[in-house]
């Protein structure tokens, strides 16, 4: 279960990333604008602003984030990504930190290429910090003595869960698109106890969560926190740097002239 508000506790930071993602999107009047993954809304309203005359189509498969979207004035829909099929008029597809929780998504993103309109833009941005202390200590607190035959199924995700720019960039032109493939490591501010922690409960550690009872669940963040603290230590005015790097991927069906 996605918990919207947890997500928004670090609003400005994970909106960055969309931000850089969307400002290399060159379409000028899109006929559709589609926003797959789009969380509780936030960032789904810049789009509405950048191109009020397009049609806005957005997703979720979160029912509580789909929620939270029409809360803030979307008309998000309940969908899995995987199900997601292009209407001949869509002329950008963006997927902003989604696809690494989709192992096929190397194939989607070929299909997506096929069967979009000539010209249409295809903007993905995904985490590429799973080898990243964070991460690491997650699977290996997941895999100790004291939690492995509670969380032996969660399946957390390893390096592989995402490729690297030019393995996408190489994806995409054997399709004929013009691509454009790149990496940003984001050394970012987090204030307050446990920062590290917090910043992945939103994300990384849901799949932990869901598979632990409350009583558990908190046993395992009490664990996980001073491992974390030792990785990301807290500076004097309680503020930690966190190294997050991401992936970016913005190309152009062939044949928009």
């Amino acid at each position: 279960m996605w918990d919207p508000g947890k997500y928004l506790d670090f609003a400005d930071l994970r909106g960055r990333p969309f931000f850089d993602l969307t400002a290399r999107i060159g379409a000028q009047t899109p006929r559709r604008v589609v926003d797959l993954g789009c969380g509780p809304g936030n960032l789904t309203l810049s789009l509405a602003q950048r191109w009020p005359d397009a049609a806005l189509e957005a997703s979720d498969n979160s029912p509580e984030m789909v929620q939270a979207a029409r809360a803030a004035g979307i008309a998000a829909e309940l969908l899995d990504v995987r199900e997601w099929t292009p209407k001949p008029d869509t002329d950008v597809v963006i997927s902003n930190a989604v696809l690494q929780w989709v192992p096929e998504h190397r194939q989607l993103l070929e299909r997506w290429a096929r069967e979009l309109p000539p010209g249409a833009w295809i903007a993905i941005q995904v985490p590429g910090n799973f080898d990243a202390p964070s991460h690491a200590l997650t699977r290996e607190l997941a895999a100790s003595a004291r939690w492995a035959a509670r969380l032996a199924e969660v399946g957390l995700r390893e390096d592989d869960a995402v490729d690297t720019p030019p393995q996408y960039a190489e994806r995409l032109a054997a399709q004929g698109c013009m691509v454009d493939a790149w990496e940003t490591t984001y050394t970012q501010r987090l204030a307050g106890e446990n920062a590290v922690l917090e910043w992945i409960t939103g994300t990384a550690l849901r799949p932990v969560k869901a598979a632990l009872d409350e009583q558990e669940w908190q046993q395992f963040r009490r664990d996980l926190a001073p491992m974390l603290d030792r990785a990301y230590p807290p500076r004097g005015d309680g503020t930690t740097w966190f190294e997050f790097r991401r992936i970016f991927v913005v190309a152009r069906t062939p044949g928009g002239g």
